[in-house]
């Protein structure tokens, strides 16, 4: 059995920013609580402009989770 992660990223448990399995502190909001159980992806280029954005409460671009679960 494989100790590699089934997910190529694990979530912010914060803010729900996808991150690297091999990352440490989250670029978004520096938090270091991650899960692996998250489902769904939106990526956001122009938080500004995205409507998407706005209704989820983000404000810098990134992958982010839909939906985490800790």
């Amino acid at each position: 059995m494989s100790s590699r992660p089934s997910k190529p990223f694990k979530a912010c448990i914060r803010c729900k920013a996808l991150v690297k399995p091999e990352e440490s502190q989250c670029p978004i909001c520096g938090s270091s609580d991650f899960t692996f159980e998250w489902s769904g992806m939106v990526i956001v280029l122009d938080p500004k402009r995205s409507r998407v954005a706005k209704l989820l409460g983000i404000d810098k671009p990134g992958r982010y989770a839909l939906k985490v679960g800790v």
